[in-house]
C-alpha cells in the first residue's frame, strides 16, 4: 500500500484559523495511531506573522510533544512556507523539533524550485526527512519551460516530491503524464495532493497511484482550503475493499463524526464557484473568502471569476456619484435588522417632522426598504453583491424618480448587477475616504454616501447586532460594522453619527427615535 499523509489540521486550519477543540484533536490523534496512515502532518511551523493564527499554524513545542505522546508509532510532520523561510531561520524554527517530528515539508512555488532546493539540503543536514509540495501542477508544463530541469537539481536534496493541484483543475490523464515525467528525472518518492473543485480528487488520486505515486495527501472529510481535499476515509475504505487492508472503522468513524460536525459550521466542499475556478485554474483564496465570509450571490462570484479569467476588472463603468453636489442636512441609514422594520412608523414620523431640513434615506440593505416606500423623499440604495437582485423584489413599489443606486468604486472585483430599470439611476463612488478597510461593504457604502451628500447628521436604524451564540459570518459582519462605525466617528467629528434604534454595536452614540419625536 502507498503511504498516506493525513494533513487535516494543517490544511483544515484555513477554515478554523488553525484553532481546534482539544477533544477533537485528541480523538483525531488516537484514531490516526490506530489507522494505516503513515504520516500525520499536524500544521505549519511559522515565524511571527501579523494577525492572529492559532496553535496549529505555529505548532509550538508542547503541541508537537502532545501529538507524539498520542501517536508514538507514526511519522509526525510539519510544513514550512518556502517563501517565508530563509536558511538562517531554520535553526530557530526546527532545532527544538529534533526527536519529536520526523518529516519537514515545504510548500513551494514552481518558480522558486532552485532556491528551495538549498533550503531543503540544509533541512536534511539537520536530520529530518525532507519533502516538497510544489504548487500549481496544472501550470507546470505551460508556464514554466525549465521546470523539469529545475526539478532534476533536487536529487539528493529531497526525500519526496508531491505535486499539488492548487486549483483543483487537473484531470486523471494529466496526473499520469506528469507523474511519468517526474519519475524520469527524480530519484525520490513522488506524491500527489488533490483538491476537489471538480469532484476529481479521488479519480486523480487513483491515477497518481496507477502512475507510480507512493505518497498521497488526504484529510478527514476532505477538510481543506477552498473546495477541500481527497478524503482520508474514502481512500482508506478503498484500500480496505480492494486490497484487504485492515481498518479500525470504529476509530475512523469517531474522528469523521467530529469533523462532520465541524463541517456543518464551516461548510467546506465544492460548489458552483469552486467548480468554475477549478476548470479555469483560478486561485481559491478569493473564492473561499467570497463563499464563506461575505454575502455575495453565486452570480456575483461567477462574474468575478469570469473577470479574473479574462483579466478584466469589471463589466460596467458608471458615472461618479453626486457629481452635482446635492446636499442633505440629515441622512437616515436603514440596515437590515428587525428594528428597521419594527421602528419604521416612528422613523417615518420623524421624517415628517423635518419640514425645515433636507433629509433622505440611504438603504444599506434592501431588506427593510418596503416599509419606506410611501415616504416622498429621495432614497439611495447601496448595491453590493446580491443586493441588486434583492432590490428587484421591492423597487416596483417605489417612485423611481426618487430612487438612486450607489455602487463601490470601479473596478468592482465582484462585477456589477443592476436591475435594468435602474441602470440610468445608478452611480459609483469615486472613493471611500474614511476607512482603509472593507471599502466594498454595505456599511462603508452607506456611510460614504452620507459623506458625499454633505450630511451634518447621520442617524442609523436597523443595525441591531446579534443575540446569543453567533456563527462565523455574523461575528465577522459584527466586527466589520463596528470597525466602520468607529472609523467614521473618529475621522469625521464634524458629522453627528448616532444609532436611533436598539443595538448591540459599540463605539457610536445611541439615541432613541422616540425621543427624537418629542424634541
Amino acid at each position: 500500500m502507498i503511504d498516506i499523509v493525513d494533513c487535516t489540521l494543517r490544511d483544515g486550519g484555513y477554515y478554523t484559523n488553525w484553532d481546534f477543540n482539544e477533544n477533537l484533536t485528541l480523538n483525531y490523534f488516537q484514531a490516526m495511531e490506530k489507522l494505516p496512515v503513515s504520516y500525520i502532518e499536524i500544521g505549519y511551523r511559522s515565524l511571527v506573522q501579523d494577525g492572529y493564527k492559532g496553535e496549529y499554524n505555529y505548532c509550538p513545542d508542547y503541541i508537537l510533544k502532545y501529538a507524539r505522546q498520542h501517536m508514538p508509532s507514526k511519522k509526525i510532520g510539519i510544513m514550512l512556507n518556502e517563501k517565508e523561510v530563509k536558511i538562517d531561520d531554520l535553526e530557530k524554527l526546527l532545532s527544538s523539533c529534533k526527536g519529536t517530528i520526523d518529516i519537514v515539508r515545504m510548500a513551494v512555488d514552481p518558480a522558486n524550485i532552485k532556491r528551495a532546493g538549498e533550503t531543503a539540503a540544509r533541512i536534511k543536514e539537520m536530520g529530518f526527512e525532507m519533502g516538497f509540495n510544489v504548487m500549481y501542477v496544472s501550470k507546470w508544463m505551460t508556464e514554466y519551460p525549465d521546470f523539469m530541469t529545475d526539478v532534476a537539481s533536487l536529487n539528493g536534496k529531497v526525500d519526496s516530491f508531491s505535486m499539488v493541484d492548487s486549483y483543483g483543475s487537473i484531470f486523471p490523464e494529466e496526473v499520469e503524464t506528469i507523474t511519468r515525467h517526474l519519475r524520469s528525472v527524480l530519484q525520490c518518492k513522488i506524491g500527489f495532493h488533490g483538491h476537489n473543485n471538480t469532484e476529481l480528487a479521488f479519480a486523480n488520486t487513483l491515477a497518481a497511484i496507477k502512475a507510480g505515486c507512493e505518497l498521497i495527501d488526504t484529510t478527514i472529510t476532505g477538510m481543506g482550503r477552498g473546495a477541500g481535499n481527497m478524503k482520508t476515509e474514502l481512500l482508506l475504505s478503498y484500500f480496505s475493499s480492494k486490497e484487504g487492508v485492515s481498518l479500525d472503522f470504529n476509530s475512523l468513524s469517531t474522528t469523521v463524526a467530529d469533523f462532520e460536525r465541524l463541517k456543518e459550521e464551516y461548510g467546506w466542499g465544492t460548489n458552483l464557484p469552486y467548480m468554475v475556478s477549478g476548470f479555469n485554474s483560478l486561485p481559491q483564496k478569493d473564492v473561499m473568502d467570497w463563499v464563506t465570509r461575505r454575502f455575495y450571490s453565486i452570480n456575483s462570484i461567477l462574474q468575478a471569476l469570469h473577470n479574473m479569467k479574462d483579466k478584466k476588472g469589471d463589466n460596467l463603468k458608471l458615472p461618479i456619484f453626486n457629481s452635482d453636489k446635492s446636499h442633505f442636512d440629515t441622512v437616515l441609514i436603514i440596515g437590515g435588522g428587525p428594528s428597521g422594520a419594527n421602528c419604521a412608523t416612528a422613523i417615518k414620523q420623524f421624517i415628517k417632522k423635518q419640514e425645515d431640513k433636507s433629509i433622505c434615506i440611504i438603504h444599506a440593505s434592501s431588506k427593510n426598504a418596503g416599509y419606506y416606500n410611501d415616504i416622498d423623499i429621495p432614497q439611495f440604495f447601496c448595491l453590493v453583491g446580491n443586493e441588486g437582485h434583492r432590490l428587484e423584489k421591492v423597487f416596483a413599489d417605489f417612485d423611481l424618480n426618487k430612487i438612486s443606486c450607489v455602487l463601490p468604486s470601479y473596478p468592482r472585483k465582484m462585477g456589477t448587477y443592476i436591475p435594468q430599470q435602474l441602470i440610468d439611476k445608478s452611480f459609483e463612488l469615486k472613493e471611500v475616504t474614511f476607512s482603509p478597510l472593507y471599502q466594498d461593504s454595505h456599511t462603508a457604502l452607506a456611510l460614504q454616501t452620507a459623506i458625499e451628500l454633505s450630511a451634518t447628521t447621520v442617524y442609523i436604524a436597523g443595525y441591531d447586532g446579534y443575540d446569543g451564540l453567533i456563527n462565523e459570518n455574523e461575528r465577522l459582519l459584527t466586527s466589520e460594522n463596528e470597525y466602520l462605525l468607529s472609523q467614521i466617528v473618529d475621522k469625521r467629528p464634524d458629522i453627528e453619527v448616532a444609532t436611533i434604534t436598539a443595538t448591540k454595536y459599540q463605539g457610536v452614540k445611541n439615541l432613541s427615535v422616540y425621543r427624537l419625536l418629542i424634541d
